[in-house]
């Protein structure tokens, strides 16, 4: 009975070694929390995919729209000074001007149009 006090259990503890070694050659996935959590590991390691796939798509969605947003402030500053030319170019003044450059037999009307009413 002596012996059997005296001895001390030989239980011992798994020693923790966080070390680089110890994570990088795998030993850490022998751990028992690892095993007891691989399936919900396995599913985090998915989330994080996805959701980093998801944030690189929308970046760049991002930049296709400010992009696209640029070229329709380009286009309509186009249009507008297309415009303000074209209305220039079409007042009366400036028709009766380009008819006498071109000798074009043309007058204006004297009389003012009619209107026909049925």
């Amino acid at each position: 009975m002596e012996e059997n006090i005296q001895q001390p259990k030989k239980t011992k503890k798994k020693e923790k070694r966080l070390s680089l070694l110890y994570i990088l050659g795998g030993g850490i996935l022998k751990e028992d929390f690892v095993v007891k959590h691989t399936r919900m590991i396995v599913l985090i390691v998915i989330l994080l995919f996805f959701f980093i796939g998801n944030r690189y798509t929308c970046l760049q969605k991002l930049r296709e729209i400010d992009q696209l947003q640029q070229k329709l402030r380009d286009v309509r500053f186009e249009a507008l000074s297309i415009s303000s030319t074209l209305t220039g170019h079409s007042r009366q003044s400036q028709i009766e001007s380009l008819i006498e450059e071109q000798g074009v037999d043309l007058e204006t009307a004297k009389t003012p149009a009619y209107e026909l009413y049925r």
